[in-house]
């Protein structure tokens, strides 16, 4: 197989406006082409991170990444191997100011849009996007599963472990956290009061104004003393269905993560069964965050996607 030399992402922007679906496009004056807002990943930079901060530099449009679509590779001009993931990015907000590389970006029903592509390796995405929005697979909700980073060992410290803090190490990670988790917009927040965890999440609620909630249950010692709590607290947040992180403890993932497995939906790939098969046996690294895509809510929630974000070895 070929060694993919660049690395870029990008999102497909949608709304739905009377009741009727829409993506925006971009025009770049450099190729006078028509694509979808993408770019290079920075060094050190997640894919997701990448995805939907190109799509704010280049739109001014903020979007909430949703549904993995069909990535593409392709060879440049000189010969480089290029590898493109994309997303469904439900637009949240934005101010609309374009950047330099771009200028104009327009609003286009799937069928225009795919008449103004410009390349025809494009258009799978689009039809991606019209297969899930027909499926009812674009109303979709993240629900980000967070281990705390590293912190001191155990050994080295002398006060009760809630207290135990993060290493430099894993304060550097939770700012690198913080665009991450920006690309998913979560709107609730929950970690266990353990400083390594709370501390893991509260850059980006700093950053984003979501308000950082502590929950015993999500502990070591409360989930030990009541592991009921536990359920009690994933369930409130399967019935709201709306856009979530929580933060804890490798010992708290086992359960948490069978819980998961319960919820995998038929849309769910082999790929990701295989990994959520493969989670029984080791759980999530420190710092990792197991990105899942939701739909409907309660009884009737299931996970049709995830993703995971891991720290460097």
């Amino acid at each position: 197989m070929s060694r993919v030399s660049v690395r870029a992402a990008g999102v497909l922007p949608y709304r739905v406006r009377k009741g009727q679906l829409e993506v925006a496009m971009v025009h770049r004056p450099r190729y006078d082409d028509w694509s979808w807002p993408k770019g290079k990943l920075d060094r050190g930079e997640d894919w997701a991170t990448a995805a939907a901060r190109e799509t704010v530099e280049e739109t001014g449009l903020t979007v909430r990444l949703g549904m993995p679509l069909p990535e593409a590779q392709y060879r440049l001009r000189g010969g480089q191997l290029k590898r493109v993931r994309y997303w469904a990015g439900e637009v949240i907000g934005g101010s609309g100011e374009l950047e330099h590389e771009v200028d104009e970006v327009i609003w286009l029903s799937p069928d225009k849009a795919g008449s103004r592509l410009s390349y025809e390796r494009d258009c799978e995405q689009l039809g991606a996007l019209v297969t899930l929005e027909r499926a009812g697979l674009l109303d979709t909700w993240p629900l980000l599963v967070v281990r705390h980073a590293t912190a001191l060992p155990r050994g080295n410290w002398k006060k009760p472990d809630p207290l135990r803090p993060l290493d430099d190490a894993g304060h550097r990670w939770s700012a690198h956290l913080v665009p991450l988790l920006t690309a998913y917009a979560p709107t609730r927040l929950l970690s266990s009061p353990s400083v390594r965890c709370y501390d893991t999440v509260k850059p980006f609620a700093t950053v984003s104004g979501v308000e950082l909630v502590t929950k015993k249950g999500l502990s070591e010692e409360g989930f030990e003393a009541d592991p009921s709590k536990l359920d009690k607290h994933l369930g409130r947040l399967l019935d709201a269905g709306e856009p979530a992180a929580l933060c804890t403890h490798g010992p708290v993932l086992e359960p948490l993560l069978a819980k998961v497995r319960s919820l995998a939906g038929k849309e769910l790939d082999s790929g990701s069964r295989s990994l959520l098969t493969r989670l029984r046996k080791k759980s999530l690294d420190k710092g990792e965050v197991l990105a899942l895509t939701m739909t409907g809510t309660g009884a009737d929630a299931r996970v049709v996607a995830l993703e995971r974000h891991r720290p460097p070895s």
